[in-house]
């Protein structure tokens, strides 16, 4: 098997995972780093070792045709995505693209359908879509371990510093200069747990959303959602409630909850661990494996693996990107229902964490759980 060549096209932030995971790639011999996309070259010391010595450019476009890369991995701003993404696909360069893959279902549909017509690949970087869980989930389904499907909940609470929203200039913007950026809880850190949990439940496809409930509120000074909850009625005629936060109590590891008549399935799925719960039946603890979607990829490429990502399969969630896009900024929570930590240069809403928990067991919107915060703040949006 030959050497797959690829450029990566924002190396700083969370490009440094790309870069690390490259490094393991060509370690194995399967890839090789041929060029990195960045406004500022990186220096000596942020190049991991084994790297080599990258072609380094801030013209995307020249890099690609000057190392003549079959792989373009993009990690760099929300708005950009689908402009980069075109300008691979014009020059026949795959992609394994960042999530979200774009601010918006228009931009979404413009890369997707660009990458079609130029007859080149793309994957979308959500990582947990590999996980060997989400087939065995499925399977479980199929089995039915757990009686009939209900519906789906999702649940993230987790904590990021003040600084977190100062990192870049479209941190935790909704807009930047005109354009979308839509930089959520939902729809950037907490991404996945919408995503696996659409998947979980078999409603992966734009088409499959007939509804979307949202309830966006935000307690640190910022123009996006840090506090937000979503329900995505499906075709499927089953519920996926996602509920999150970035202003947790005691910050845990996110999850999605599989509902059924007769039991339930917790997926862990940072950690690929699930825990099946069921009637006349000890729980079931199981630890899964994880094809990692650049090797998928390259797989693809060389071998014609089935895709783990494209896009179409994220048509869903790029819907509720688009509810939560369209939808009145959110609310900002009255000073009473949060506090910011000492030393630790967070805010943090009191009993939020446990809010998010109820949401994903009991598949109801905050509103519905009688928060008071909640209900003074927001009344339900609903977008279609």
């Amino acid at each position: 098997m030959s050497t797959v060549d690829i450029v990566l096209a924002g190396a700083r932030g969370h490009g440094r995972w790309h870069l690390e995971n490259i490094r393991r790639l060509q370690d194995k011999g399967i890839v090789r780093l041929a060029g990195i996309c960045e406004l500022t070259p990186l220096t000596a010391g942020e190049l991991p070792e084994g790297l080599g010595t990258p072609e380094q450019s801030a013209d995307f476009g020249a890099l690609l045709d000057t190392t003549g890369a079959r792989i373009a991995v993009i990690c760099t701003p929300i708005p950009t995505h689908t402009d980069l993404a075109l300008e691979a696909a014009r020059r026949g360069v795959h992609l394994l693209l960042e999530k979200p893959p774009a601010p918006s279902y228009a931009e979404f549909r413009r890369m997707a359908d660009g990458v079609a017509a130029a007859g080149v690949v793309c994957q979308i970087g959500f990582q947990s879509l590999g996980s060997h869980a989400v087939p065995a989930i499925r399977q479980l389904i199929a089995e039915g371990a757990i009686g009939e499907l209900v519906g789906v909940g999702g649940a993230g609470a987790w904590a990021r510093p003040e600084s977190y929203y100062t990192r870049a200039p479209w941190a935790g913007k909704r807009r930047l200069n005109g354009v979308d950026v839509i930089d959520g809880a939902l729809t950037n850190p907490l991404a996945h747990a919408v995503a696996t949990g659409l998947a979980l439940n078999g409603s992966t496809r734009a088409e499959d959303v007939t509804r979307i409930e949202t309830e966006l509120l935000r307690a640190n000074d910022i123009e996006s959602d840090d506090t937000s909850c979503v329900r995505i009625s499906t075709a499927q005629g089953r519920p996926v409630t996602v509920a999150a936060t970035l202003c947790a109590e005691d910050p845990d590891d996110p999850y999605v909850l599989v509902h059924g008549t007769r039991g339930r399935i917790t997926f862990w799925y940072k950690q690929d661990r699930v825990l099946l719960q069921r009637a006349d039946h000890g729980p079931q603890e199981y630890d899964h494996g994880r094809t990692d979607l650049l090797e998928n990829l390259v797989d693809h490429l060389t071998d014609g693996t089935d895709l783990l990502v494209p896009p179409d399969v994220t048509g869903a969630f790029m819907k509720v990107v688009e509810a939560i896009r369209t939808a009145p900024d959110p609310a900002p929570l009255p000073e009473s229902a949060w506090h910011r930590v000492p030393g630790e240069d967070r805010r943090v809403v009191p009993g939020v964490d446990g809010l998010v928990a109820a949401s994903a067991d009991t598949l109801a919107l905050y509103s519905e759980l009688g928060t008071p915060w909640v209900v003074d703040a927001l009344p339900k949006e609903v977008s279609t």
